[in-house]
C-alpha cells in the first residue's frame, strides 16, 4: 500500500523520510494553503458568517504537486503541527482534495506528534484520527473575527487619521499597552532621596550596612529626602566611633528550579539571555523541531514549540533523573520527580513543555551540526529541562542590625552564601550563567560585639519611571493579561514595528506619533475593543470553541451585533483625536490630534471656518526657533522638536544624513519656551572632560542623563550632590565624589585594576572571592595561587595565570562533598555537555 503523508515544511518533510520506509511519500504544504478573499464580502456577516476562500498564489504549485500524488497513493495522512493552525490546515488540504473527488473515494486521516522522533511518528501513523472539527472552528472563527476588525475598522482609520493605516484585534491592546507605558513615563517625576551606609571591618574583612532606623524611627525611601536632611544625619553621628552589634540573624534558604518552557518563557529567555528577538527565536525553535542533520540523517532535536504547558511525559521525566543519577552527585537528584502547575492565564492544548527528544543528546555532542543560533538556544533549553528535575539551590543568609551613636539608630547589613548549588549548577534564570549568586559577604559577628565606624557617608538617589517595555517583559504582559496566544506574540510585535506604530530604541519599545495617534483614536471611539479584559474574555470564548463547549456561529454573531453598531455610530466622528480641556484659542471649538505628511500636529475642529494650528508639544509652528549664535562657529543656536522631545542644535540639519550635527537634549525639568542661549550653549559643552583619574588614567566625564547630572569613569556612572556643577566641577572634586560610590549590591566588587591587557585593551583586575583570590579578563577567572601575596600580584604575573586559565578550555566548577555515602559522581557542570 502507498501513502501520501503531507506536512508543513520541507524540511519537517526530510526529516520524517528517515523514519518511514519507500511506501511513504511525504510533501510539504508550505504552510497555509488557502486564506480568505482579500476584500469585503470574504465574510457574509448575514449567512451564518460564510467565508469565501481562495488558494494562496504562492503555493499553488505546492497544492497542484499534493493533488497529483494524492491520486497515485492508496492512502493520505495529513501530519501538519498539531495545534489550531495545524488542524485548520489539514482540513483546507482535505477540502481542496474533496473538492478534486480525490476522497471521499481514498481514505484519508489526521496523524498528529509532538516530536519527531521514531517511536513518535509509528505511534501517530498507528494511531489516526478524524480532523479535529472544534480546532478547525476555533481557528476560523478568529481568522473571522481578525476580518472583521481589520476590514471595518482600517478604513475608517484612512478617513480619519491617514491613508495605509490598520487596526487589529490583538495588536491594537497591544500598541495600548506602549504607549500607556509611554504617557507613564512622561507624567513621571523623579523624587529625591538619600540613604546613608556605615562602612566597618572585623579582622580583614570589610562590610557595609546602612541605616534603617534614626532616632527610634523606622525610615522608608523619602524620610531623608533631601542633602541638607542627610547631612544632618551624618553630622548627628559624626562622633560615633564604634558601633554595637545589637541583633544577628541567621537562616537556611532554598530555591527551586523554574518550569520547563512554554513558548512564552522560550521567548522570554531567549531575548534576555541570547539577545534574540522573538521572531528570530521562533524561527530557531522551528528548524531545532522539525530537524538537523547530526550525522545519518535528520533528526528532530525538542519537542513542539508552540505550548502553554509546563509538563513533561512521563518517559522524558524518568530520562531527564536518569541523566541526573548518572552524572550527577547524589543530593542533586530530588527523591521524587518535580512537577509544575501551569500559571499561564488562558492555558489551553495539552501539549508537552518544550524538552528536548533525548536528554542524553548534549549539546556539546551536537554543536558542530548546528548553527550559532540553534547551538545556543538548544543549550538553553536542554540545560532548563535539566534543571527542572533537580534539586533546589540551598543558601545561608544573615541579617544583623548595629547601634551607632545609641539604640535608636540601627544600621542593617545582609549577605548571602551559596552552599549547595543544586540546579544552579546547570541552569540559572533570568541572568547570564556567569553572573555569581553571592551578596556581600559578611563577617562572623555575634550579638553585643563592638564594631568600628570607619565610615558614614550619604548616597543620593532618584526614583525611576517605570521602564519601557522589551520583547521579553511585553511578551510576559501580553500573556498575563490573556491578549493573544503563544503562537501569535512574534507575529504581534513584528507587526507594531513593521506598520512604524513602535520601535525599539535601546531595545526597549517607543511608541511612534503615528501608533500614538491610532492609539488615541482607538482608546476614545472604540474603547471596549482595545480594552485588555474584553480581549481575553475572547480568547477564553475561543478556547470555548477549541473545547467543543461552545458553538462559533454565536460568538461570531454576539461580537458582530455590538461591533457593527459601533463602526456605524462612529462613521461620522470628526478627523484625530480629540484633546480634552484645550479649547481652541481662536475661536473656541474643540482641538483635536491630526497627522500630516509632516508629523503630528493641533488643529481646531471648526476647520476650514477656522485654521488654527500648532505643532503637537507647542512653540513655534513655522520651524525651529533659531536662540543665537555659536561664539565659535558663529552658526545659529536652534531649539527643535524631535522624535524623542526638545533638543538643541548648533546649525542647520545638513542634507547628508552621515553628517551629525552637535546636539544636546533639553532637559524636561525646563519648559522648551523659557529656552535661551546661555541655557542653550551650556548643554552643547556637555559631555566635557574634567580630566584623568590618577589611578586608572581613564578619564572622568561630567554630563547630564535622564535622572540630572552625573560623573561618569571606567563605565561607572556616579550622581553629583545637588551642591556641584556640571559644568564647572574640577578634578580634585570630582574624585572626591566618585570616591563615595559604594560597590554594586549583590555582586562581585568591581576588584583592583593591574592594567589593561595588551590583546584588547581592556581591564584587567583583581578580586577577593568566595574561594580566594583571583584575577579577572573580560569573563576569564584565574585563580591565584595559595602562597602568593594578592598585594604583590602584577599585571604580568596576571597575565600569565589568565593565559595558562583560557588554554585550559571552559570553566569548570568543583561539586560539594556528597551528603550521602553514595559514589561521587561528577556534576554537569564539569562535563563538556553542560559547559
Amino acid at each position: 500500500m502507498s501513502f501520501l503523508v503531507i506536512v508543513e515544511s520541507p524540511s519537517k518533510a526530510k526529516t520524517l523520510k528517515k523514519y518511514l520506509g519507500a511506501d511513504y511519500e511525504i510533501l510539504a504544504s508550505y504552510g497555509h494553503v488557502r486564506d480568505l478573499v482579500p476584500k469585503t464580502g470574504a465574510v457574509d456577516t448575514d449567512n451564518q458568517f460564510a467565508m469565501k476562500y481562495q488558494l494562496i498564489e504562492r503555493n499553488e504549485k505546492h497544492v497542484d504537486a499534493i493533488v497529483r500524488a494524492a491520486k497515485k497513493a492508496d492512502r493520505i495522512l495529513l501530519a501538519t503541527d498539531p495545534d489550531r493552525e495545524g488542524e485548520a490546515i489539514a482540513w483546507h488540504l482535505a477540502e481542496i482534495l474533496r473538492e478534486k473527488k480525490i476522497t471521499p473515494k481514498k481514505p484519508i486521516a489526521r496523524i498528529e506528534f509532538h516530536e519527531i522522533t521514531q517511536s513518535a511518528i509509528q505511534h501517530a501513523v498507528d494511531h489516526p484520527r478524524e480532523i479535529a472539527m472544534p480546532l478547525v472552528d476555533a481557528q476560523q472563527a478568529r481568522r473571522v473575527l481578525d476580518y472583521l476588525v481589520g476590514f471595518n475598522l482600517s478604513p475608517l482609520l484612512w478617513r480619519k487619521i491617514s491613508p495605509g493605516l490598520s487596526a487589529g484585534r490583538v495588536q491594537s491592546p497591544a500598541l495600548r499597552l506602549i504607549v500607556e507605558r509611554e504617557l507613564e513615563i512622561e507624567k513621571f517625576q523623579a523624587r529625591e532621596y538619600w540613604t546613608i551606609h556605615l562602612d566597618s571591618h572585623k579582622g580583614r574583612q570589610a562590610f557595609s550596612a546602612r541605616l534603617v532606623q534614626y532616632q527610634g524611627e523606622k525610615l522608608d525611601q523619602f524620610s531623608i529626602a533631601t542633602g541638607e536632611a542627610q547631612q544632618a544625619v551624618l553630622d548627628a553621628l559624626t562622633n560615633a566611633k564604634t558601633g554595637n552589634v545589637t541583633r544577628v540573624e541567621k537562616k537556611r534558604k532554598s530555591r527551586s528550579a523554574a518550569a520547563p518552557f512554554t513558548t512564552s518563557t522560550l521567548q522570554q529567555e531567549a531575548v534576555r539571555k541570547l539577545g534574540m528577538t522573538t521572531e528570530r527565536a521562533m524561527r530557531t525553535a522551528q528548524q531545532l523541531y522539525e530537524g538537523i542533520d547530526i550525522g545519518g540523517g535528520a533528526v528532530g532535536l525538542i519537542s513542539y514549540m508552540r505550548t502553554d504547558s509546563v509538563n513533561l511525559a512521563r518517559e522524558a521525566i524518568e530520562d531527564v533523573r536518569a541523566y541526573i543519577g548518572k552524572n550527577f552527585a547524589a543530593d542533586y537528584l530530588p527523591n521524587a520527580p518535580v512537577y509544575f502547575r501551569n500559571k499561564s492565564k488562558n492555558a489551553q492544548e495539552a501539549h508537552e513543555a518544550i524538552r528536548p527528544t533525548a536528554i542524553s543528546r548534549t549539546p556539546e555532542s551536537v554543536r558542530k551540526f548546528l548553527t550559532i543560533d540553534q547551538a545556543r538556544l538548544y543549550e538553553m533549553i536542554w540545560k532548563r529541562t535539566l534543571a527542572c528535575q533537580m534539586s533546589p539551590a540551598q543558601f545561608d543568609t544573615v541579617s544583623l542590625d548595629i547601634a551607632v551613636g545609641g539604640p535608636a539608630n540601627l544600621f542593617r547589613a545582609t549577605g548571602q552564601t551559596l552552599v549547595f548549588p543544586g540546579f544552579i549548577a546547570v541552569y540559572q534564570e533570568n541572568q547570564d550563567d556567569e553572573e555569581s549568586e553571592e551578596e556581600a559577604k559578611l563577617p562572623v559577628l555575634s550579638e553585643g560585639e563592638t564594631v568600628p565606624v570607619d565610615r558614614l557617608s550619604g548616597e543620593q538617589h532618584f526614583t525611576q519611571p517605570p521602564p519601557r517595555y522589551t520583547e521579553a517583559s511585553l511578551v510576559k504582559t501580553l500573556e498575563e493579561y490573556g491578549i493573544g496566544r503563544p503562537s501569535t506574540y512574534a507575529s504581534i510585535i513584528s507587526t507594531l514595528q513593521d506598520r512604524e506604530y513602535a520601535v525599539l530604541d535601546k531595545k526597549r519599545f517607543m511608541p511612534t506619533p503615528i501608533g500614538r495617534l491610532v492609539n488615541c483614536f482607538l482608546t476614545t471611539h472604540f474603547t471596549h475593543y482595545v480594552d485588555y479584559d474584553f480581549t481575553a474574555k475572547l480568547e477564553d470564548r475561543l478556547d470555548d470553541v477549541s473545547n467543543g463547549t461552545l458553538k462559533y456561529i454565536p460568538l461570531l454573531d454576539d461580537f458582530w451585533q455590538e461591533f457593527s453598531g459601533t463602526l456605524a455610530a462612529k462613521a461620522d466622528v470628526e478627523r484625530g483625536c480629540p484633546i480634552p480641556d484645550e479649547p481652541c484659542p481662536k475661536c473656541g471649538a474643540r482641538l483635536f490630534l491630526q497627522a500630516s505628511k509632516r508629523g503630528l500636529f493641533v488643529g481646531c475642529s471648526a476647520y476650514p471656518g477656522c485654521d488654527y494650528t500648532r505643532p503637537l508639544h507647542g512653540g513655534n509652528e513655522d520651524g525651529p526657533t533659531v536662540l543665537g549664535q555659536d561664539p565659535d562657529s558663529g552658526q545659529d543656536i536652534l531649539l527643535l522638536n524631535g522624535r524623542y522631545g526638545w533638543y538643541v542644535q548648533i546649525g542647520a540639519t545638513p542634507e547628508d544624513k552621515k553628517l551629525k550635527p552637535r546636539r544636546a537634549s533639553w532637559p524636561k525639568t525646563l519648559p522648551a519656551e523659557h529656552a535661551d542661549l546661555p541655557t542653550a550653549l551650556k548643554l552643547l559643552s556637555l559631555p566635557r572632560e574634567v580630566g584623568m583619574h590618577p589611578d586608572t588614567q581613564l578619564p572622568i566625564i561630567a554630563n547630564i542623563g535622564r535622572f540630572g547630572p552625573y560623573l561618569q569613569h571606567d563605565g561607572k556612572f556616579k550622581s553629583l550632590p545637588k551642591a556641584d556643577d556640571v559644568y564647572s566641577i574640577d578634578l580634585a572634586r570630582a574624585l572626591d565624589v566618585l570616591a563615595m560610590a559604594k560597590e554594586p549590591r549583590g555582586g562581585a566588587p568591581a576588584g583592583k585594576p593591574l592594567g589593561n591587557h595588551p590583546e584588547d585593551g581592556k581591564p584587567v583586575t583583581l578580586h577577593n572571592g568566595q574561594y580566594g583570590w583571583y584575577v579577572k579578563h573580560g569573563k576569564v577567572n584565574a585563580t591565584l595561587p595559595k602562597d602568593a601575596d594578592p598585594a604583590a600580584c602584577t599585571l604580568e604575573e596576571a597575565l600569565s595565570l589568565l593565559a595558562a586559565r583560557a588554554a585550559k578550555g571552559p570553566v569548570t566548577r568543583k561539586k560539594p562533598a556528597a551528603k550521602t555515602k553514595a559514589k561521587p559522581k561528577t556534576p554537569a557542570r564539569r562535563t563538556k555537555a553542560a559547559a
